[in-house]
């Protein structure tokens, strides 16, 4: 997904001129948090009494209303650059993705910047499920295929629920060659 991102900027640069759009999805896609979560966003969450970025931001869940402690470490010097960029032109909210009232912005709002990028990269389906599933696949293969991990992360209650979520079950794996085979069968592919 990163490198979709990155032809986003390149095709409308927009993109980095107004950096809370490349922030919210780098959020999707380096975190197993879901969009909800991450608008909430404050910025005393991710930055320290000495203005600098946390390591970990502590967060509550709205799916499993506990809190969690998530890695931004990948994530500090774009934080940064954008906490920057809104001190640059006085933006004075406590929400790291404000809007124009100064409340958050909602998941509607950003469902329209997702379907733009979806737009402009070819891509019809892209929402910001896409970008969680992404986010914890990611993870999955990079920590070696450790189940229990990805689990954790999304707060499932099951190793069979992380595996249907990431369409990695049995049921999901038969269906995608069943769709293979009706393809080649039919000359699509």
């Amino acid at each position: 997904m990163k490198e979709h991102i990155k032809s986003v900027t390149l095709v409308n640069p927009s993109f980095d001129e107004s950096p809370k759009d490349n922030v919210i999805i780098s959020f999707l896609d380096s975190t197993p948090l879901n969009i909800k979560d991450i608008l909430k966003i404050t910025k005393a969450s991710v930055l320290d009494d000495n203005s600098h970025i946390k390591d970990y931001l502590h967060v509550k869940s709205s799916n499993t209303n506990k809190y969690e402690d998530i890695s931004i470490i990948e994530l500090k010097d774009k934080i940064k650059a954008y906490v920057d960029w809104m001190d640059g032109r006085g933006v004075k909210s406590k929400w790291l993705f404000p809007d124009e009232q100064d409340k958050h912005i909602d998941e509607d709002n950003f469902y329209l910047v997702m379907q733009r990028v979806g737009d402009l990269i070819g891509i019809n389906y892209l929402g910001t499920h896409t970008m969680r599933k992404t986010g914890a696949y990611r993870v999955y293969v990079q920590s070696h295929y450790n189940i229990s991990l990805v689990m954790s992360l999304l707060n499932h209650s099951s190793q069979a629920m992380t595996l249907k979520y990431l369409g990695l079950d049995r049921e999901s794996t038969e269906k995608k060659c069943l769709m293979i085979l009706i393809l080649v069968r039919s000359n699509l592919l």
